[in-house]
């Protein structure tokens, strides 16, 4: 079964309206002077990464691809269109038979990108590129500032796997794209069932602290869960008293017990506390699983704690401070004309502020040094060099308007954490500096 067939709130049948008013301006005024047809070039690109961060991550793009093959324009959406007296009826007819048949390259999903980085490459017709804009940066924007914090987050962690919490943090249909980006960047499971549902990400959970207070006493409500879930269960001890709540959970499970999770309170004091008394206890084997409110910086703080597994949720969801990449979507090159043949002309919007851009159709390679660790992210306009060609980044991911680049979720995490594995050592680093890779312009 596909659930994307179900019809359910967490797919959207068509992505046409998740674009803003002026996109369909633009092309009633393109379709009028002639220029709609000009074959053009956009390019998804940031001139910065958030400050403090190293190195960014490439995620969404299997949602693009989805979203690519739903933007069509259905009945109820021109009709809402013709409406509202969005654009005139030329357009509406348009958009009617509305197909993207045009050409994307990319960076593969789970890759690691850097300022000017031409993460999406988009080839067409104008009118049919520019219509693509919004719902593009929506995705990318979000699930790879989810993604960096995810990644950011995992490195902290080492090899204890982190569990992704968000879903009560951010919107119902972001915390499921937020799962999916972060299963991405190197969390291992997620408490959202629609994600699981929805991407297949391993999902985990047991019990709140709700559980433990509608019961009379917390001997009841560890009672009532180990006799339901069995002694492999996780219990919640941090309800009242945690020394007695370790004591009476072991009693109940036996030294069998799965884990004891901390929700509360010094997490590094109170790790090294349970630890001890659980051995006591005879339970070496039971793990400990810590949440409460966790970023990178307290994950990396309690790597010397006996912590065997993190939780996190509000600090992933919203980017850990930076809930967007400042990715733009910019034309860098058109044709003179309409004709098939004109060749392609670079364009460059020329502004004061940092928001200039470099025009022309990119290519993008990652060169290494003699120990094969990545030393600069190359971008050029021109014929690639020798010492590059086998280093490109952009592939092919829509050919003529087909998808041609499907891959299970496995895969850009896999990519991802080899992309991290060769950049160098500084990448990890959690303190402010520089983007670890300079980008050069050949």
């Amino acid at each position: 079964m596909n659930p994307a067939d179900l019809g359910l709130p967490v797919d959207v049948p068509s992505t046409a309206l998740f674009t803003d008013h002026y996109e369909l301006t633009m092309l009633q005024a393109a379709l009028a002077n002639g220029t709609a047809d000009r074959r053009s070039v956009f390019e998804v690109f940031t001139r910065r990464l958030p400050e403090g961060r190293r190195y960014g991550v490439v995620a969404g793009t299997g949602r693009v691809l989805d979203a690519v093959e739903n933007f069509r324009f259905d009945s109820a959406v021109l009709e809402f269109l013709r409406e509202r007296a969005v654009v005139d009826m030329r357009t509406l007819d348009w958009l009617s038979s509305y197909r993207f048949s045009g050409d994307i390259w990319g960076y593969p999903e789970g890759e690691v990108y850097f300022p000017g980085s031409p993460i999406l490459r988009v080839e067409g017709s104008f009118a049919e590129c520019v219509l693509l804009e919004t719902v593009i940066l929506s995705i990318l924007n979000h699930d790879s500032a989810i993604a960096a914090a995810a990644s950011r987050m995992a490195s902290a962690a080492g090899d204890r796997p982190l569990i992704e919490m968000g879903a009560r943090r951010t919107h119902e249909l972001g915390a499921v794209a937020a799962s999916r980006a972060a299963y991405v960047g190197g969390f291992t499971s997620t408490s959202d069932l629609a994600a699981g549902f929805r991407y297949g990400i391993p999902t985990v959970g047991t019990s709140a602290h709700a559980f433990t207070l509608v019961h009379d006493t917390e001997r009841d409500a560890f009672q009532a869960q180990v006799a339901s879930l069995g002694s492999g269960t996780t219990l919640l001890v941090d309800t009242y008293d945690v020394a007695e709540a370790v004591r009476t959970a072991v009693e109940l499970a036996g030294t069998g017990l799965g884990a004891v999770r901390i929700d509360s309170g010094d997490l590094l004091l109170v790790a090294h506390r349970v630890r001890q008394q659980l051995d006591e206890l005879g339970a070496t084997a039971t793990k400990i699983v810590v949440t409460s409110d966790l970023d990178e910086y307290a994950i990396a703080s309690l790597a010397a704690a006996p912590v065997d597994a993190y939780g996190v949720g509000t600090q992933l969801v919203t980017g850990s401070g930076h809930p967007t990449c400042s990715m733009v979507y910019k034309l860098v090159a058109r044709a003179a004309s309409a004709d098939p043949k004109a060749p392609l002309v670079p364009v460059a919007k020329k502004s004061t502020g940092g928001k200039t851009s470099i025009g022309g159709r990119k290519w993008a390679a990652r060169r290494v040094d003699t120990e094969g660790v990545a030393e600069a992210e190359v971008v050029g306009t021109g014929p690639v060099p020798s010492a590059l060609v086998d280093r490109q980044l952009l592939v092919e991911l829509v050919k003529a308007g087909e998808v041609v680049a499907r891959e299970s979720l496995e895969a850009p995490r896999e990519r991802h954490r080899q992309a991290r594995a060769g950049l160098p050592l500084s990448a990890t680093q959690l303190s402010r500096g520089e983007p670890v890779l300079p980008t050069e312009y050949a």
